[in-house]
């Protein structure tokens, strides 16, 4: 038996290994969907650009996107194609994800692969899509009009579409709670009791992420912005009970002598 074998060490550096085997299959991933996405920036662009033609501000001609810089256009390119791949690579990312932490799961518990990959994925684009057809509109027009043409403007194209899709993140990765609290159950961090007792404080930080995501002071947007989040939270904890670890199934997977 060598030294690395007595001390543990190998397997510390088993595991090294295969976490940058993840990551580089993950990076892999990202790059081909940003690449994919770089063909399809023009699109995109038009796309997040579609809420400021609802204004009366744009739709009265005094409303001008422009690039300030001589490399704006060619950075924000950058960035739109880097989401838009991360959004479009997400599911091959989580399964990366899933195929490091499989190993140390219960066998009965590596069955809930494909729901984690496919509900974490869907979770992430139905956020982005309430976000853009639910929130922007509505805060996007507010902010545009809210001197009643009064005035024109010239918006940075890149502090635009920062704002937006930074949105549109947000609210992605927000509507992952509820599989995060599936996730955080069956390996016993929390449960729906803990869950349901925090129902204060969850409501609390909803106002709090509204309030930060959502660069409006009217309390409408703002409502609109966290309602769903406090929604998101009931339905993990609902999911938290459905998916609760039972004695059987404890006994079955061996947490349980």
């Amino acid at each position: 038996m060598t030294k690395a074998n007595l001390d543990g060490s190998a397997p510390i550096f088993d595991h090294l290994e295969e976490l940058r085997r993840r990551i580089l299959y993950s990076l892999i991933y990202l790059v081909v969907g940003a690449g994919f996405a770089w063909t399809k920036v023009p699109q995109i662009i038009l796309l997040l650009k579609e809420p400021l033609t609802h204004t009366n501000l744009y739709q009265a001609g005094k409303l001008q996107l422009v690039a300030t810089g001589l490399t704006e256009q060619l950075i924000f390119s950058f960035t739109i194609a880097l989401w838009a791949g991360l959004a479009l690579a997400l599911p091959f990312i989580l399964h990366q994800i899933w195929l490091f932490i499989a190993p140390g799961l219960y066998p009965n518990e590596r069955k809930y692969a494909g729901p984690f990959i496919v509900g974490a994925g869907l979770s992430f684009v139905a956020g982005m899509a309430f976000c853009y057809y639910m929130i922007v509109p509505p805060m996007v027009k507010f902010l545009v009009d809210f001197l009643n043409g009064t005035v024109g403007a010239i918006f940075s194209i890149g502090q635009y579409m920062g704002q937006i899709i930074t949105l549109l993140i947000s609210f992605g990765l927000c509507f992952e709670i509820p599989i995060l609290a599936v996730i955080l159950t069956r390996i016993g961090i929390v449960n729906h009791v803990m869950l349901r007792k925090m129902w204060k404080y969850a409501f609390m930080v909803c106002l709090v992420l509204a309030a930060i995501i959502t660069p409006t002071p009217d309390p409408i947007n703002m409502s609109i912005a966290a309602a769903p989040l406090y929604v998101l939270y009931e339905l993990g904890v609902l999911l938290s009970r459905i998916f609760r670890v039972r004695p059987e199934d404890a006994l079955e997977s061996g947490k349980l002598t």
